[in-house]
């Protein structure tokens, strides 16, 4: 086994960004890809090592870069002036995320008609918005993500959806789980939602230790959703 991580620049419109590339070089034929999206502070090292552990398994991984140039935020008010301009329009959002897939799609390792998606946090989102405007992607597995509704069209769903949720998380209380339960019923899609007790936001990131502000660390449910994940994953990329 030999993992090879590559820098993939690509572009959406006139913003340039870079994709952190990961696959086994010792593995034959077009591989499986996952798309990792990444949480509000930027294409950090937190998603590029999950891309790494994604290549260690067979997959061709891509950590995507949503805000482009490899921008970053270090403080609270940083990462809320670069996610600002998503959440204000869903549109960009989808169309950022989609020039990730369309990217990958086009690299000689993967193979084009198996790929899935996940992240965290406003990546859970992005993943999820990228279901929401019917990309054609195998599935996709939202961690601790927000969960508000797009706004825009309903489109069908030709994914199927996972999403690992903290209930005690305050930045997606239980009325917002319940309406995304409701929203992809209506929708038709073929959903899982697994639920962790005692669980609040970022529950996969072990530097998250800030109860104040809802974000912490949780071991059992870091371990448990990553093996969900792995089940998941073998069955909408098998």
């Amino acid at each position: 086994m030999s993992i090879r991580e590559e820098v993939i620049r690509y572009r959406d419109g006139d913003a340039n960004c870079e994709g952190i590339f990961c696959y086994d070089t010792t593995r034959t034929g077009p591989l499986p890809a996952v798309l990792i999206s990444h949480a509000w502070g930027g294409r950090d090292e937190f998603v590029a090592r999950k891309a790494k552990r994604l290549a260690w398994q067979g997959y061709a991984a891509f950590a995507l870069d949503m805000y482009g140039d490899g921008k970053r935020g270090k403080t609270t008010e940083e990462c809320q002036a670069l996610i600002a301009p998503f959440m204000a329009d869903r549109n960009v959002l989808a169309r950022r995320i989609g020039a990730a897939l369309t990217t990958v799609r086009g690299l000689s390792q993967v193979d084009p008609k198996r790929v899935a998606a996940m992240g965290f946090c406003f990546g859970g989102l992005c993943v999820l918005d990228l279901a929401r405007s019917g990309a054609d992607v195998r599935g996709v597995a939202s961690f601790h993500g927000l969960l508000g509704p797009s706004g825009l069209p309903t489109k069908p769903i030709k994914s199927k959806i996972l999403v690992m949720h903290g209930y005690d998380d305050p930045m997606a209380p239980p009325d917002q789980v319940l309406a995304l339960a409701k929203e992809f019923t209506d929708a038709g899609a073929d959903w899982q939602l697994h639920a962790y007790g005692k669980t609040m936001h970022a529950f996969t990131n072990p530097e998250a230790n800030n109860p104040s502000f809802g974000t912490v660390y949780q071991a059992d449910a870091d371990r448990r959703s990553w093996k969900t994940l792995m089940t998941f994953l073998e069955e909408v990329l098998r």
